[in-house]
């Protein structure tokens, strides 16, 4: 049996369980990681790669593949009725702008691009919504989540924040 070492997943089963949130908070900007993050100034421990007047660019800390991004509007919204019109444009060109510099860096074959509104439709963090832009390769998807119940990610989030912030200094 080969082995498969990811020691950056220590982290994330070792870290104490926050506790839970009272119910009717869990929407509010106080427990959500996203307005916690845009508030430091401690870019790179939050994965935030880049900062526009209307949105931000977060490093998923859970990504389903390399390069997993989340764009963020930089205000606490839930719901995508809520944003103005100014707010969708802007943050429809964080999205196209973030593709090209993953293509740049990355050149993927494709991307899954979505959000998930409300929690019956799996978000996670209903009370700030967030697209979710993905990069994906033929074969990306091998036999290892299938047989292994493994996910193997080739590159870790410090790397793919750094050069996504190389490539953000270019342009």
């Amino acid at each position: 049996m080969e082995q498969l070492w990811a020691p950056w997943r220590m982290a994330y089963i070792s870290n104490e369980k926050p506790e839970p949130i009272p119910p009717g908070e869990a929407d509010s900007p106080a427990h959500c990681f996203i307005c916690k993050a845009l508030a430091s100034t401690a870019d790179r421990e939050n994965l935030v790669a880049h900062r526009t007047e209307v949105a931000s660019v977060i490093l998923n800390r859970f990504p389903y593949n390399s390069g997993h991004l989340l764009i963020v509007p930089n205000r606490h919204v839930g719901n995508y009725t809520e944003l103005s019109s100014q707010e969708m444009l802007l943050l429809q060109t964080v999205v196209s702008n973030m593709m090209n510099m993953l293509n740049a860096m990355m050149k993927p074959d494709g991307y899954n691009v979505g959000l998930n509104l409300g929690c019956a439709a799996g978000a996670g963090v209903p009370g700030h919504l967030h697209w979710h832009v993905v990069p994906r390769w033929f074969g990306d998807n091998n036999f290892m989540p299938v047989v292994g119940d493994v996910k193997v990610m080739v590159q870790s989030l410090d790397a793919c924040w750094q050069l996504l912030r190389e490539e953000l200094a270019k342009s």
